[in-house]
This record gives C-alpha cells, structure tokens and sequence, in this order.
C-alpha cells in the first residue's frame, strides 16, 4: 500500500485568531500523491522491510558516486497564499549539481526487479514541483530534471533528463495545488459544518438510565485530563452512548482530531454503527467510517491478492478520486457502503477503506488496528501525541487479544515443507529454510530431552532469529521479482510468519518467554508474550486518552494493570440499572466440575438444565468449559428429557451456521402467552462458554430467557498459563487467579449477561459448581446479585416460584 497524503491544518479557534488565515501542510510528496496518482494498485510489486533499508542504501550510493560540488539531500519549503487560505509544501530534493545547461535537480528512485523502461508519472510529477520551488526561489527561467531508476539486484542506472521552463512548471504546479486546495477547501466547510452540529448536540435518548451521567461525567474527565478511564458498566446502562457522547462533543470542540472505537467482534461494530445512527438522528454531522478486514470485504477468490489481474486494483488510482468523493459524501460509512461505492467504481473496497481513514472522524474497527504490530495504521499512528480518543469495547477481550499480538511461533514442518520447492529456483531461500530447521533441532536436542514434550526458556533464541532473518531477506527478493509460481502464496506466507518471529524478537524482554514444543512430528519454537501490559502502554500513546468499558470488568485493578493504565487511572464500576427481582440467581453447590469429579456430575447437571426448561417455556443456552464436558452431559440429558428439542453449537461453525442457531431463539412466545405446562415446549442451546455464543449476541425479550452455566471457566491447564501464573507469582501477585480464575469467571459472567437485555426481560440463571459458593470465586460476582443456593430436588419449586412472581 502506498502512503497516504496526510496534511496537517493550522485553524484559527475563536476571537482575534479568527482573522487569520487558516494554514495547510503538506510534502511534496504527499501532495504528488493526493493529486497525480494514476494507474494500478500495488503495481504488481512486491515490497517488505528489507526492500526499504535496501532502497535507502541505494540512494547513498547513487549520491555519493556523483561528482564534486553535487549538493545531496536539499531542503525546500515553500507558501502560496490563495486568498482564503495558505498552503506551505516542504521537500527535499535527492541532489542538485550545475551543469553546462545550469541547474539540475535529481530525483533517485530504486527498483527490486528489473526497469520497465517507462517512468512512473507520479515521479515526474514530484520532481517538477521540486523544480517549480527551487527555480522561483532562485530566479532560474529553466532547469534540468534527471530522474533516476536504480536497479537493486543489478545495479545498474537508468538516467532520463529533462529541460524544463520554469512558466510550464508553474502551470503544472498550480494545476497540482490547485486541485489540492480546491479538496481542502471543501473539507475545511465539512469540519465547520460537523463542529456547528457537535457544539450544541443533545444526547439521542429521552431520559438518562441509573449510571449513565456518573460514566458520561467520567469519560469528559479522562479526555480533558489525558488519564485512561477504566469503567465497568453492566448491561443496559448504555455504555457505547455514553461514551460517544463526550468523545463527540470534544470533537467538535478540537479537543480531538479522530475518534476510534476499537472492538473485538463483528457484534461490537453493530452497536457502535447503531448509536452512530442515534446520534445522527438528532441532529450530529460527522463521517463514521467501519473498517472490515481485507479477506472478508474482497471482491476476489484471490489468495494472497494478486493486484496485477484484479479488475479492482488494475487503474485503481486512475477511478479511487472519484470513488473516495463519492464515498466521504454518503457521511455514514458502513461496509455495505463501502462496498456499494467500489463495485460502482470499479476499485478495491479494502483499500477504499484506508484511504477514507484520513478523511473520517469516526473510525470503528478492529483492536489491530491500533495495537498489532503487523497490521496498525502506520500513517496514522508512526508518531506519538496524536489528539486521537481510543474508545475500547468489550475491553475484557483486549489482555488475550494482546498476548496474541505480541507473540509469534514458527514451525520445522512448515520450513521444511517449502523447501524442496525453492532448491532449484530459489536456491538462497531454500539454503536459508535448512539452516533455520537445524537450528530449530539445536533447540530441541537441547532442551527436550528424550521423552520431555516441551519447555520454557527465559532467553530470546538469538541464532534461530538470525537464520530466520535470512529467510525474510532471501524470500523477500525473490518474491520482489513477481515470478509467478504454484509455491509463491505459500512462500509469502510463510515469510510474513518468520518477519513476525524477527519482529517479535527484536522487542523481546522480560515480559516474553521462549517455548520449545515438539507436537505432531513438528518442532515449535514460540516467542510468548506473558504480560502485554508494557507494549499496549506504548500503543496507547499514540493518541490522547483510552477509555476502556465492559459489562464485565473485574477486578478492575487487574484489568488496570494489564491492560497498560498507570495506578492514578481512574476507575469506575457501575450496578445494573435493571430491578434486581428481574433475575432470578441460583447456585448449585451440591456439584463439583474441576477435572477430577467431572465424571461424576453429568447426570445431576442434565437435571438441572431440564428443570429449569420445564419451569417455564421458553429459549434457554447452557454453557459447558469445553466441547468434551457438553457432549458427555448433552447424552445424559436426551436420555433424561427427550421430548425437550435441542440445538449444539459445534466446534467449527461459519458465519451463516451460526446466525442460523441463533435464529433459532427467534421463536419465543410473548411473555403474556406463557403459561406452565407439565411438558412446555421449550428449547435448549447447548455451547461452550467463552465461544461465539458466550457473549456479544444479544437476544432480547423472550429470545433467551435463561441459562446454565456449568463450572467456573478456568482455562485448560497448560505451559502458556502456568506462565503467566509464575510471572506474577514472582511479582508477589495473585498469580493463579491473574492465569486461571479471572479469565474464568470473566467468561462465567458473560454467559449471564446473555440473560437480562432490558429493562423489560425477565430471566434466571443457574450456576452449576460448588466453587460458586467458595472464595474467591464467590468474591467476584457482581454486588447486585443476590444468589441462592438450591440442589436438584429444591430447583424446580424455586424455578417456579420465580417465574409465578414474575407475572
């Protein structure tokens, strides 16, 4: 992806300073690429790390094999006042020498393959405005351009000279600027009309609920005060109003340059778009842009994207202009727009989506944007101290999110796989793919002992990262020669997993441990993140403040320090502004579901989830901690209750399986319709706790009106989680309950949550594990609840009583 323009704009704020001049800035580049970008997406190129430093490294030669008096690197900068507003341009020319014919200004550009023997017109374009500037300030009538390709595998030049009269590079220049300033102008009437509808903006709802003004109130503090905001807000205080409420309004105020609410799911997106909408309906002007991932928003069956045959990357930037106008106008920019504007268009819907980042307010997305290293918006966010407000959702997800991020593996099957392709047409590649694997079998013979299947090592493997950098630099040029072959998707992954592993190294300390598996036949050496915490700090200082909420997040100390907030954040934890009676809470003690009772509990669990169907008909899910534990019962139970209909969720579902299960809850009968029955007809979900259904679906009314949840959720036992149990352990912390017993019960309170939706549902839930009952589990449900404590023979009476006083 090419960078994007990203001026920078000097307003005026109110008073005296209102008479001046609003100021715009911009590179010469940049404003080449705003206004002359022309021709394909990507260009067919291939391009990586190793290709820029090559690329730099190039420059300097070139530069330093030209004669004395040849000046390198020369600083421009220039203003153009337009009447209503002043435009400055800064650049730096690659080199300036006199000639026979005077003045020559060069522009050096490197190739990975081999000149195509015509030049990029965008290149031609950057160095006449070089020309345009240095010409007016030294009074030249004309002056050479030489633009020059270099060639990185051969070294080999290519020198095209050009004279140029300085009056045909003052048209070019103010045909450049002018359509640049005409963009501007309209964007500078945009923010004044969006401030205008943000200054006096109501909230979108008639009447605020218990909590909302406190996490309102809250929120504007943190944005004026630059502190993160660590809130806890339970189902239906209306967490994404309130906190786009203060986001907007600081906005319109230039408190903020952007806003980015960042979730983890598909569900969090709905939301954010809906109150965007809410917003919008009372009276709020602003361009909210949803981001989709790149493979799910493609036109194309293409894998890895191949930009060279696709009908919405070839011309990309001839038609991308017209379809970003086109696209900024619709204001409310939602995926289903995005697409809409592309396929009109006839461009690529995914990079139609980033280039409108730079022009939107509102950018609702994915957490990788902001903190995966491989995939956050480098243009936005290279500098820290941007005006930027990060609004986190569902911010209970981000710590695993993050470990995730911040870790990378690489295995000896996959290296090994590809080289007996490259032997021969890669030659350097596959050299480099057997010295990584004989390194991976050092690790092993050295820390897996016969018998031992893995390890924890406190140090970064240094050798193994060095072979690997070897493959990324080897893979990289032979994949920046565009050689089309049956290996060539399979090679580019594979070089971005091992880019992963160097990255990964290279941040490397004392958060990260190495781990060395052998599984399936394969070696695996994985560079683990244990606490994230150090490396989201960092991320989030690239913006102004962090305002992270959840229904669920306790204890917001750990979360604070986990999530990278510093110990004078503030913190914020909300009760439910539902009536309590509108929940029945029951927990069943009689029943032990750690590993070594589990055998013994299937029957007992499977008549607790049938009575509490057969006390009133209706959609129920019940929540297992795995797929073993929920099929075990799920046999139990249709011996017990048969004429009970019940759906399983499986273990891999598509997006369509999954809206088709939860279509299922669409069937419910109207409250005022329900009536007890000794066989009512009711329907129970089966799933995993922490899955898909677990949390972010929202099945409101009689859609669910119950569920069991079995067992306190503790993650399998394994190295990854022990640790993190002795990391903090060491740190003098909890550290078993930092591992296992706040991600379980994180999930536990999910799954309740999926019960009461509004003010209006009514609904129990069943928790199925002595442990319920015990510290600290017992510590950690909400204070609002009022559990009681029933077994198998007490719960249908109670079941029943809660129902009857609910009518």
């Amino acid at each position: 992806m090419r960078d994007l323009p990203q001026p920078s704009l000097e307003l005026p704020s109110s008073g005296a300073a209102a008479l001046q001049l609003p100021q715009l800035s911009i590179s010469v580049r940049e404003l080449v690429a705003f206004s002359c970008a022309a021709g394909d997406l990507g260009g067919g190129s291939f391009s990586g790390p190793n290709r820029a430093l090559e690329g730099s490294k190039g420059h300097q030669r070139v530069q330093k094999s030209r004669p004395p008096g040849y000046q390198t690197e020369v600083s421009l900068r220039h203003e153009t006042n337009f009447g209503d507003l002043t435009l400055r341009i800064l650049g730096r020319i690659d080199g300036v020498s006199r000639t026979v014919y005077g003045v020559r200004l060069e522009e050096i550009k490197t190739l990975a393959g081999a000149w195509s023997r015509n030049a990029d017109p965008e290149h031609w374009a950057q160095l006449k405005i070089y020309g345009f500037i240095y010409a007016q300030q030294h009074g030249l009538s004309e002056v050479e351009l030489q633009l020059t390709y270099l060639e990185l595998q051969t070294n080999r030049l290519h020198e095209l000279v050009e004279l140029w009269r300085f009056e045909s590079l003052r048209a070019f220049f103010e045909r450049v600027t002018g359509a640049y300033v005409e963009w501007m102008r309209k964007e500078l009437r945009w923010r004044a009309c969006r401030d205008a509808s943000l200054a006096e903006l109501p909230f979108p709802h008639d009447t605020l609920r218990p909590g909302q003004q406190q996490l309102i109130d809250q929120v504007s503090n943190a944005i004026n005060s630059g502190h993160k905001l660590f809130a806890e807000a339970p189902t239906g205080i209306g967490k994404t109003a309130s906190v786009l409420f203060p986001a907007l309004h600081a906005l319109g105020g230039r408190k903020a340059e952007k806003i980015f609410y960042l979730t983890a799911k598909g569900s969090g997106k709905i939301i954010a778009e809906k109150s965007v909408s809410d917003f919008r309906s009372v009276g709020a002007r602003v361009r909210s842009l949803t981001l989709t991932a790149r493979e799910k928003i493609c036109f194309g069956d293409q894998k890895p994207c191949d930009t060279s045959t696709c009908p919405f990357a070839k011309g990309y930037y001839d038609r991308s202009k017209a379809a970003l106008k086109d696209l900024l106008e619709r204001e409310f920019i939602t995926r289903g727009v995005i697409e809409e504007v592309a396929r009109k268009h006839t461009v690529c819907p995914f990079q139609l989506s980033l280039e409108a980042v730079d022009w939107s307010e509102l950018i609702v997305c994915d957490y990788n944007y902001l903190f995966d290293p491989a995939a956050f918006l480098k243009h936005l966010f290279a500098a820290p101290g941007n005006d930027y407000l990060f609004l986190i959702d569902e911010a209970h997800n981000l710590l695993e999110r993050a470990r995730e991020m911040f870790s990378a593996e690489i295995t000896s099957s996959e290296l090994e796989g590809l080289r007996p392709f490259l032997q021969d047409v890669a030659p350097e590649c596959a050299v480099g793919l057997r010295a990584a694997v004989k390194e991976l079998e050092a690790l092993s013979e050295e820390f897996l002992p016969e018998g031992r299947p893995e390890c924890a090592i406190a140090e970064s493997p240094r050798n193994l990262t060095t072979m690997l950098q070897g493959v990324v630099t080897s893979a990289e040029a032979w994949l920046s020669l565009n050689k089309k072959t049956e290996f060539r998707e399979a090679l580019t992954e594979l070089y971005f997993k091992a880019l992963a592993f160097v990255r990964t190294a290279e941040i490397f300390d004392d958060s990260h441990v190495t781990i060395v598996r052998r599984e399936n036949g394969s070696i695996l050496v994985r560079l683990f993140c244990v606490d994230p915490s150090r490396l989201l700090s960092a991320a989030l200082q690239r913006g102004r403040t962090a305002i992270f909420f959840s229904a669920t997040l306790s204890p917001l100390e750990y979360f604070r320090e986990t999530l990278g907030g510093a110990p004078t954040d503030p913190l914020l934890s909300l009760t439910s502004p539902f009536p309590q009676e509108h929940m029945g809470l029951f927990i069943n003690p009689r029943v032990r579901t750690d590993f070594r009772n589990r055998g013994r509990s299937y029957e007992e669990i499977a008549l607790g989830i049938g009575h509490v169907a057969l006390s009133r008909s209706g959609r129920y899910l019940a929540f297992f901690p795995s797929y073993d534990y929920l099929q075990q019962t799920l046999a139990r139970f249709k011996i017990l209750f048969p004429q009970l209909e019940v759906l399983v969720q499986r273990r891999s579902m598509s997006d369509a399986e999954r809206e088709e299960f939860l279509d299922q809850f669409d069937l419910s009968l109207p409250n005022d319709t329900l009536q007890e029955s000794s066989t009512p007809a009711a329907k129970l979900g089966f799933a995993v706790m922490g899955g898909v259904f677990g949390e972010g679906i929202d099945l409101v009314g009689d859609r669910l009106i119950g569920a069991i949840i079995v067992g306190v959720g503790l993650p399998q036992v394994c190295l990854e989680r022990d640790l993190i149990k002795n990391y903090y352990d060491v740190q003098g912390k909890r550290g078993f309950a930092y591992a296992y017993i706040y991600p379980g019960m994180n999930k536990v309170l999910q799954a309740a949550g999926r019960v009461i939706r509004s003010e209006h549902d009514r609904g129990l839930a069943l928790l199925v594990d002595a442990r319920f009952a015990e510290r600290p589990y017992r510590d950690l449900l909400p204070s609002w609840w009022a559990p009681k404590l029933v077994d198998t023979t007490t719960l249908p009476e109670v079941a029943t009583t809660f129902w009857s006083a609910q009518r």
